[in-house]
């Protein structure tokens, strides 16, 4: 069990949360939840102990935690079965200085009474099975035996997350704490990671922007919002319905109060001064008695993407013929044709490093195929958001400055207005770029695109920083243009909102696959995840 007694955070003049108290039990699996900067990672870090609450608040939690490493290369110099190994560092840190007392030379009396006590703590921590249970974890996870003594830094980014799980579940914890555990993973990995949390039987905390995840893993959420922490039976779907009927309920009332008090009143103002004093005072304290309940303003907001078009292009937005790339020896498409028509809504998946951003590269002439022709139809002009996108925002300006660049006329009451439908609202709107956070630096560079209005919309990964409010209206928004829309992403719901067709990096080729993505799956599920007994 983890139990939160009294924890405040605050900085500066802002408070995140107050004087939480919170449990989290052993048995349920708890998503922790609330937009961007509502402060779900300050929590998790005060949970882990990496950071201290701002008051005397406390935290206890189990001896043996599971904590997902956030640095997927902090581990490149260790081999793969000792990153799994250091998930119980009492054990790891026993086995290093054992190791190091028996490559010496010489040993003294107090050397040989140190090797009796570390001895002792590798018993204790089950450190004679550990490498046989390591290997048995790295094979479930999809890591043959061959590899297991190779490098972190010889994997590729979703297996080593992959490995950093592991780690965080190594020695048996009694909790684990996982911020964004589907971050630069694909579907196939994230459907195995489903399936292993779903099995685990100790107390869970995740964080992610995965709506999909959450309502598939989750049996509690734990959602930031109102300065606390209100836990909600049910994954994420049921905490929204449940907030929200909270909320109606209370609004309800309040309305039912105030017309009660309202005729309450109008009596008062005829008779205080009358014969009827003491119906006065009768209905004065019914007033009281009915104060509307004091609603706090919940900190959910929710931006209003919609993309137009200048102008449509014609039917026929893109062909593509003999389309072929390959990166060194490994050929990423060959011989690729496609007819793209005005409408589609692509979204293109696969694993990590198979060649979707290649082929966006490609589609637009960053890079150069190896092979084939790309031609774009008549009036179609494309806005493209980069997965790495930190240098397409100047650092020398302020956000208004940024998109008033974009607004043709140069009306600055369009751009002010665009900015508050984005959550620029106030002095937001004057932050210097160089200040943003990644969720706002995104929801920037949405606004830039809603201003350019281009016929043809193509996104690289375009919610790695959004929010679940922000990825569902992003979900909506592409469904309801008009235009032309290529989406490169491992999030499900974006996908299943937007997709007419979907194209998929298989081991057997890309299948072009015309149908929404819940259609695709049905004729090309997803592979079985692989398990052993202990996953």
């Amino acid at each position: 069990m983890i139990t939160v007694n009294e924890v405040t955070k605050s900085y500066g003049s802002r408070t995140l949360f107050d004087k939480v108290s919170v449990k989290f039990t052993p048995g349920n699996r708890y998503g922790l939840t609330g937009p961007n900067g509502a402060g779900k990672s300050t929590f998790m870090k005060i949970l882990t102990g990496e950071i201290e609450p701002t008051n005397r608040g406390t935290v206890s939690r189990p001896r043996k935690t599971g904590v997902l490493s956030q640095d997927q290369f902090a581990f490149d110099a260790e081999r793969i079965i000792d990153t799994v190994l250091m998930g119980n560092d009492t054990l790891w840190q026993a086995l290093k200085e054992r190791n190091e007392i028996c490559n010496g030379t010489e040993f003294t009396d107090e050397m040989m009474h140190r090797l009796g006590e570390l001895e002792s703590t590798v018993a204790d921590e089950n450190g004679y099975m550990a490498e046989i249970e390591a290997a048995e974890i790295l094979r479930g996870i999809g890591i043959e035996d061959a590899r297991h003594t190779d490098l972190m830094a010889s994997l590729p980014t979703d297996h080593k997350f992959r490995v950093l799980l592991a780690q965080a579940v190594f020695g048996g914890p009694e909790a684990l704490l996982l911020d964004e555990p589907t971050n630069h993973m694909d579907l196939e990995s994230i459907h195995w990671l489903e399936e292993y949390l779903i099995s685990y039987e100790g107390t869970l905390i995740v964080i992610s922007h995965d709506r999909h995840f959450l309502n598939a893993v989750c049996t509690h959420i734990a959602d930031i919002d109102y300065d606390t922490i209100i836990t909600y039976p049910g994954n994420y779907d049921d905490m929204v319905e449940h907030k929200m009927q909270a909320r109606t309920s209370v609004e309800a009332e309040n309305r039912d109060k105030a017309k009660k008090i309202a005729q309450l009143q109008e009596f008062v103002s005829r008779f205080a001064a009358g014969q009827r004093s003491s119906q006065v005072q009768s209905r004065r304290k019914e007033i009281e008695r009915l104060t509307p309940t004091d609603l706090k303003k919940s900190n959910i907001q929710r931006p209003y993407i919609r993309f137009d078009q200048e102008r449509a292009s014609g039917r026929e937005v893109c062909i593509v013929k003999g389309l072929t790339k390959s990166f060194g020896e490994k050929p990423l498409f060959e011989n690729l044709d496609l007819e793209i028509m005005r409408g589609d809504k692509i979204a293109i998946i696969g694993g990590n490093g198979v060649g979707k951003t290649t082929l966006l590269r490609c589609l637009i002439g960053e890079l150069e195929p190896d092979a084939g022709t790309v031609r774009w139809g008549t009036g179609a002009t494309w806005g493209y958001y980069s997965q790495d996108f930190g240098d397409q925002i100047p650092k020398d300006t302020t956000s208004v400055e940024y998109l008033m660049r974009f607004e043709p006329k140069g009306d600055h009451q369009v751009v002010r207005g665009l900015m508050g439908r984005m959550l620029f609202g106030g002095e937001d709107g004057v932050k210097p770029t160089k200040a943003l956070s990644g969720g706002e630096q995104s929801r920037l560079l949405m606004a830039r695109l809603m201003l350019e209005k281009h016929s043809v919309l193509i996104f690289d990964e375009p919610t790695n920083h959004l929010d679940l409010e922000s990825v569902s209206a992003l979900g909506e928004g592409i469904s309801q243009f008009a235009g032309t829309v290529f989406v490169v992403t491992h999030d499900r719901d974006l996908i299943s909102l937007m997709a007419t067709r979907v194209l998929s990096f298989t081991p057997e080729g890309l299948i072009d696959f015309l149908g929404t993505y819940e259609d695709y799956l049905t004729n090309h599920p997803l592979p079985e995840v692989q398990r052993t007994q202990r996953w």
